[in-house]
């Protein structure tokens, strides 16, 4: 058997969380998240959690589990000892259970417009890339938004208009996209106290990005060509 400690809170019957233990019949290769869903079909189907795909590719399951943020669906129980405490994602206000409001952090991701801009007239012709401007974007497509990243920085606590780690490395894609025209905006806004600035390189969001991304470095780039604006005037 496998125990599981989970948050429990709902808005219309608590105070305050607290947690309630289950004893779950384990098997080999058993995922925190198929654990959780043995508790909701067989012990408690009021358990509030979010997960949709399973393979560690949409971020919905992203959760803090023993001590660390992790993707339920991509964790063994085997792997975290004789119990498992689950918590909700800090720093994003609790719905119910494990369940958090990305309402604001999603807010934000539309704030950074996250799309090409370029008002360029495309006709019959691609916009065509090569090897070498492509491979700029390794790694910063990989980005799920499971704000493991933004729940691990002590920053987005203490100022909730911060983008946040996750928001500024999907700013960084688009900066370091060569059919995006619109550098000296993407660099505008990060060039903000709410931006880049609020960063103090804590590297939470390095340690617990479940694709191994760097957020970290994202920033200090993006803090790099911010200065080269101030000085120069030019945004590349």
């Amino acid at each position: 058997m496998a125990k599981i400690s989970v948050f429990r809170y709902d808005p219309e019957l608590d105070s305050a969380g607290y947690f309630d233990e289950f004893d779950v019949p384990y098997r080999s290769g058993m995922t925190v998240l198929e654990a959780l869903l043995h508790i909701l079909e067989h012990e408690d189907g009021s358990l509030g959690f979010r997960y949709a795909c399973r393979s560690a590719v949409c971020g919905s399951c992203a959760m803090h589990i023993n001590g660390r943020y992790r993707l339920a669906c991509a964790t063994q129980v085997s792997d975290l000892g004789d119990r498992v405490v689950v918590r909700p994602l800090y720093h994003l206000p609790v719905i119910r259970d494990l369940v958090v409001d990305m309402t604001g952090f999603f807010q934000k991701y539309e704030r950074i417009r996250p799309w090409l801009l370029n008002e360029t007239p495309l006709g019959d012709e691609e916009r065509r890339q090569s090897p070498e401007e492509r491979a700029r974007l390794d790694n910063l497509v990989e980005c799920i938004l499971c704000a493991c990243c933004h729940a691990s920085c002590p920053f987005t606590h203490t100022d909730p208009e911060y983008l946040g780690p996750a928001l500024l490395l999907k700013l960084d894609r688009f900066y370091a996209d060569s059919r995006d025209l619109a550098t000296a905006d993407r660099i505008a806004a990060a060039d903000d106290e709410h931006g880049v600035w609020r960063c103090h390189t804590a590297y939470n969001c390095v340690e617990v990005c479940p694709k191994d991304l760097n957020p970290t470095a994202s920033i200090a780039r993006l803090k790099g060509a911010a200065i080269k604006r101030r000085f120069t005037g030019r945004a590349e």
